[in-house]
């Protein structure tokens, strides 16, 4: 298990010198580790070691996850954000709003209003991300943004599920979140992740009053490159992990 803990070392130590590299703060850039299909115990290392901000990709999993988290280990200590990091259907929105402190994977009007009608209903206000489908491929879920040029329908289609998502009761859109292709090299990830900045800050200029201060962007293989183009938040799980 001292194998976790240097792992989740070093991934700070890459995260510290990326974003040195880039003039950028440290405190800048939030970690989340993806902890999916890991066991509590392992969950229980990290969380020894200082991170409080863990992502999983389904909530049947999640949920009986930070309970037991709450019980075992939080009682004296700070509590978990969990990140909602996988695509959420709309049926399990309820669920999800009650466990998740963030979702990155809000693709749609329609989770959006369910997940704004359930943290209405637990008393609060639920943080989102809006998923952006930057790179165009059609196995990508997210709000399709692979063709945004000014005055382009898919533009105008973006302002408006942007606009309406914003507009509901219940949830703050606090960025924007993007999953980059598969590729070689981790630079080839580069232009997705500038391709996201970028929209952020249209979209930004654009509604004026609609702060997007958050970009999750960035996994295992290519985190440091993300942060060296903008990301707020990375998602690390197999260098944490595995080894």
């Amino acid at each position: 298990m001292d194998r976790l803990k240097s792992n989740y070392e070093k991934v700070q130590e890459r995260i510290s010198g990326a974003a040195a590299r880039a003039g950028r703060s440290v405190a800048e850039i939030k970690l989340v580790a993806v902890c999916k299909q890991r066991p509590l115990a392992e969950v229980a290392i990290i969380y020894a070691a200082g991170q409080r901000g863990f992502g999983e990709n389904r909530v049947e999993e999640c949920a009986p996850k930070a309970a037991a988290a709450a019980a075992e280990f939080e009682l004296s200590g700070d509590a978990i954000c969990w990140h909602m990091v996988g695509h959420v259907q709309s049926r399990k929105a309820q669920q999800v709003a009650e466990v998740c402190g963030i979702v990155h994977s809000v693709d749609g009007v329609k989770l959006a209003t369910r997940l704004g009608r359930a943290a209405q209903q637990a008393g609060r206000v639920l943080p989102v991300l809006l998923e952006c489908n930057v790179s165009g491929e059609q196995s990508k879920e997210g709000l399709q943004a692979n063709d945004c040029a000014a005055g382009s329908l898919q533009w105008e289609q973006l302002l408006r599920e942007v606009a309406a998502i914003a507009a509901i009761p219940g949830v703050q859109v606090r960025g924007l979140m993007t999953m980059a292709p598969v590729v070689a090299e981790p630079a080839a990830a580069r232009p997705f992740f500038v391709a996201l900045r970028t929209l952020r800050d249209r979209l930004a200029a654009h509604f004026g009053d609609l702060a997007l201060p958050e970009l999750s962007m960035g996994m295992t293989d290519d985190f440091e490159v993300a942060i060296a183009e903008g990301a707020t938040i990375v998602r690390v799980g197999r260098a944490i992990f595995s080894g």
